[in-house]
């Protein structure tokens, strides 16, 4: 049986599958078919018994409107991917949503769908391969010894997220990556010769990439022999560029954007049957096509000879083969765990918690080797590092701190794509502000469940006099409407601590950390008050049970917060003070708990912080009160502008007041 036929059974999957939903995108898996079918069936290793068997070749589905092309192959290759599961497409709660989604589809290596995060994402993978085979292959035993490979179209490279991520793997010598280039010269508004005209090859070739130019996506002879080649190549990263027919075998649709994102109907399938000879009923894979696609056994094979080495590599390297082990089951090391611990009930001098969120990875970062991660050019500013960081770079593939540039969004996507592979925990670092141009590589961390770490630095308008630009002001309510995503804002160093640790014990929730570049006061606590931090939300100063009134604050605005309740404790107005550094683990706390720190139907409450308010009316009730941002910043020194917009305990203490003398 040939290899035109095993194409298209991917061919009328997609087909089939995409008319049944009325919805969908053909045109990439018809296109793509004769590449995947050499790539998966030669070369891919992988065990669909085991779809984490860890030494397994990723594959990456960047344009993931093509989401048909993916569950073909799973489905043929023998995947728990059924073909009721295929004529489920894009139906509620079915394995095979719109676009690729790793958490709901075994095989999915990845969620895709925003072009080029996919891309961006491989470069994560690769880099964690790199990585970890530095670390734990020894002479003879290459335990860590796999490819990266993705599939990215026009859209992919468009995307200015591809420029960054793919710079930065040119830079790093990523050898393992190698991208097929989907050169259908097709986009949704059409030919793209009209707004993508630049040279990829050259670009790519400047980025330091192994250029395998003019490959015949159609002609199995040459994807074979480009692959081969792209395998060779020991020092580059590496783009095939493929040219293919978007909708191959359609005489109606072929090569042009009527079969990008439409069905082409059952009449047009009739046609595109009788064309390349498929004498099959929609859904229909006879057996023997099943037969030469199957790779249980082959995969089998592969997974039991790894496992083979893998336990000689046990009997040398007992040291490594555990602790590799423990990543991989993503336990926290006890020292990780107690250093903490012990920091939190420390007492600590005053300083901004952009360095006390260094202080504390130089508790734990030595004793967490799969901690990786690096800042978007702002290492002195972000201070995300712990003493002794070794750089990760080609000469040095074992270093833990990775230089990204000036690259936020290609820095996110790349973490998710590092955490994915599996036996790592990135964080990733930039201004808060600038938390903007990575926002839906975070989103993507939250939708895929990844506990990704982002440290946000000069979280306010109190950073100063690099003015508006910089200052921060709508960043942290937008980033907690971010479903599945915990945002702090911590106000000494014992919640900075606490924070962190609620990051690294984290399996399915990324955190960001939005933290200051002035410096804070440490909080005076009792134990009881320490032990609440972990709650997100605590009492933090209260003189009565029965307070007149409430305020809420996050951050550097927590001390000036309890300053006003201290100074009004001499006219006999008593105040509770809340610190809330992190809403959504306060909100997942129980009612009772909740009810204690807020009780129900009390009306004078003050929020504080300072930036926007909108995610504080929950708290503040209808009779309530903020003290928040409603403009941009200004230029001037943090504690200038931080007064010009009301924040200080002056004005605390007399909006309080207002409050209680408005509501009585």
């Amino acid at each position: 049986m040939n290899n035109r036929t095993l194409a298209n059974a991917i061919r009328f999957l997609s087909i089939d599958a995409v008319n049944a939903a009325n919805s969908g995108h053909p045109g990439a898996p018809m296109g793509m078919a004769d590449v995947a079918t050499i790539l998966w069936r030669e070369f891919l290793k992988h065990n669909p018994k085991n779809p984490n068997w860890f030494n397994r070749d990723r594959f990456v589905l960047s344009n993931g409107h093509g989401s048909m092309l993916l569950y073909s192959l799973l489905h043929l290759t023998g995947y728990k991917l059924s073909i009721n599961d295929i004529k489920n497409f894009r139906q509620i709660e079915s394995k095979t949503p719109g676009h690729p989604e790793c958490d709901i589809t075994d095989g999915v290596e990845t969620t895709t769908g925003p072009l080029g995060q996919g891309i961006a994402n491989g470069v994560g993978l690769a880099l964690a391969e790199k990585n970890l085979a530095a670390e734990y292959n020894k002479a003879g035993n290459n335990l860590i010894d796999h490819y990266t490979y993705v599939f990215a179209g026009d859209g992919c490279l468009m995307e200015g997220i591809s420029h960054e991520a793919c710079s930065l793997a040119g830079t790093m010598k990523l050898n393992k990556l190698i991208v097929f280039y989907d050169m259908n010269s097709i986009s949704i508004d059409g030919n793209i010769d009209g707004w993508f005209t630049e040279d990829v090859p050259s670009r790519f070739k400047s980025y330091g990439w192994n250029v395998i130019k003019n490959v015949n996506g159609h002609d199995f002879t040459n994807i074979r022999t480009a692959i081969k080649n792209a395998q060779s190549e020991k020092n580059r990263p590496t783009i095939i560029c493929c040219k293919t027919v978007i909708g191959y075998g359609s005489p109606k649709f072929q090569g042009t954007s009527k079969v990008h994102g439409a069905p082409i109907g059952y009449e047009e399938a009739d046609v595109v049957r009788k064309k390349l000879g498929w004498k099959y009923d929609p859904f229909e894979i006879p057996r023997e096509i099943y037969n030469k696609w199957n790779s249980l056994e082959k995969g089998e094979k592969l997974e039991t000879a790894w496992n083979k080495k893998l336990q000689k590599y046990k009997k040398v390297f007992k040291k490594e083969y555990q602790e590799l082990n423990r990543r991989i089951n993503k336990k926290v090391p006890q020292v990780v765990l107690k250093n903490l611990d012990r920091f939190i009930n420390m007492n600590h001098k005053p300083m901004a918690t952009r360095k006390s969120s260094q202080m504390v990875m130089s508790e734990f970062g030595r004793h967490m080797p799969e901690l990786i991660g690096g800042s978007a050019d702002l290492k002195g500013s972000n201070l995300s590092y712990y003493d002794d960081m070794d750089t990760f770079s080609f000469n040095n593939p074992s270093g833990k701190y990775i230089y990204y540039g000036v690259r936020e969004f290609g820095m996110s996507a790349i973490s998710n794509g590092i955490y994915l592979h599996g036996a790592m925990r990135p964080f990733a670092s930039t201004f808060l502000i600038f938390s903007e141009y990575a926002k839906n590589g975070i989103r993507m961390s939250a939708l895929m469940k990844l506990p990704i770490t982002y440290i946000f630095t000069h979280d306010s308008i109190g950073l100063g006099e690099d003015g508006p630009t910089h200052q921060a002001v709508e960043q942290v309510s937008s980033l907690r409407l971010v479903p599945d995503l915990d945002v702090w804002r911590p106000a000494d160093t014992q919640e900075t601590a606490v924070a962190w640790k609620h990051a690294i014990v984290s399996n399915s929730r990324p955190t960001a950390l939005a933290l200051s570049r002035q410096t804070l006061n440490e909080i005076p606590k009792t134990q009881s008050q320490k032990n609440n931090i972990s709650k997100g939300g605590y009492i933090v100063y209260d003189n009565s049970n029965h307070p007149d009134g409430i305020i809420i604050a996050t951050g550097s605005e927590v001390s000036i917060s309890i300053e006003a309740a201290k100074e009004l404790e001499s006219k006999n107005v008593h105040i509770r003070v809340i610190s809330m550094p992190c809403q959504e683990l306060f909100e997942r706390q129980s009612n009772a708990y909740k009810n204690k720190c807020i009780p129900e139907h009390f009306d004078n409450i003050l929020a504080v912080e300072s930036g926007k308010g909108d995610t504080w009316y929950k708290y503040i009730g209808k009779r309530g009160s903020m003290i928040t941002m409603e403009s941009f910043g200004l230029s001037g020194t943090g504690d200038d502008v931080m007064k010009y917009f009301g924040f200080t305990t002056q004005n605390i203490k007399k909006e309080i007041q207002k409050l209680i003398n408005t509501n009585r």
